[in-house]
């Protein structure tokens, strides 16, 4: 039998004109608390932004998130979740376009050809749906000077090209700058402070300046960055064993296996991950991106 899906509560307010309006980061509230483990930040940032966003009638501009940290520590998975708020056929709706460098941009050679078709797929889909969504997936693998190409839609201007785009929204996901953000999370542990009084503050100059410094990264030397187009750099923390744990629990429901399984299931996989710094073994290096692999072996 279909299982049927439990819509989230509708979130919203009452308006002066005396109609209703929702509050679009509702669901996507829910699902963070629920499903996404040890990322305040992302939690605390995301929400109030999005629904800032969504809720203005006329933005100045598109709304332009960068989102970094080490691999499995849930960037893509919350990018879903984002995605899933604001169209109902998610990362599968005809309005969502993801681009992903080796399979889209694999040649360095072909770069100005690039920077043309992308200007051009862009105000395309924005003429169909200014609630367009564009993710560039691997931005550290993305060949310098190609994400300029879209500066001129990121920026306050009402018109580019012929289409307004000023509801549109882009995601840049990265690896870069998961190694500040390691540091502080260690240094916070070394002081002996609690990992939820990291504030947005303490980091996001030190992603700008991650990202527009490494020759790794898409954005060396970006205008998008020099000009402070990007208007929030969300960190993704390392993830504790203890997040481990919740993700192991969190798979092994979404199989539809009991958690009576036992407590030694999870601390097996738990206990097959690795961690970082040695010494200490305090962070998963993969985050939670082997889970579901480590707990098929022990399975």
């Amino acid at each position: 039998a279909e299982r049927l899906k439990v819509r989230p509560p509708m979130v919203g307010r009452l308006g002066s004109d005396g109609r209703f309006y929702l509050f679009f980061g509702a669901g996507l509230e829910l699902d963070l608390c629920r499903l996404v483990y040890g990322q305040h930040l992302v939690k605390e940032t995301l929400v109030d932004t999005i629904r800032d966003f969504t809720e203005n009638p006329s933005p100045r501009k598109p709304l332009v998130l960068s989102f970094h940290g080490w691999s499995g520590t849930g960037k893509s998975y919350v990018t879903s979740l984002l995605v899933k708020s604001l169209h109902r056929d998610g990362m599968k709706s005809r309005y969502v376009h993801q681009f992903v460098p080796t399979l889209h941009f694999p040649h360095a050679s072909h770069i100005q050809v690039y920077k043309d078709d992308l200007k051009r797929w862009i105000t395309g889909n924005l003429s169909e749906c200014g609630r367009s969504v564009f993710i560039f997936d691997e931005m550290d693998k993305m060949h310098p000077g190609l994400i300029d190409a879209i500066k001129p839609f990121l920026g306050n201007s009402h018109v580019m090209f012929g289409t307004n785009y000023r509801k549109a929204m882009f995601i840049f996901v990265s690896n870069a700058g998961g190694d500040q953000i390691n540091q502080l999370v260690l240094d916070f542990w070394k002081d002996r402070k609690d990992r939820e009084d990291i504030k947005l503050a303490d980091l996001e100059s030190k992603l700008s300046a991650a990202v527009f410094n490494s020759q790794s990264s898409g954005f060396w030397n970006s205008d998008i960055i020099n000009e402070e187009l990007v208007d929030r750099f969300v960190p993704f923390l390392p993830l504790k064993r203890k997040h481990v744990g919740e993700c192991v629990r969190s798979e092994l429901l979404s199989r539809g296996l009991s958690l009576g399984l036992g407590g030694d299931l999870i601390e097996e996989v738990v206990n097959a991950m690795s961690y970082f710094p040695e010494e200490h073994k305090l962070f998963s290096k993969t985050g939670c991106k082997t889970v579901a692999a480590k707990l098929d072996f022990y399975l």
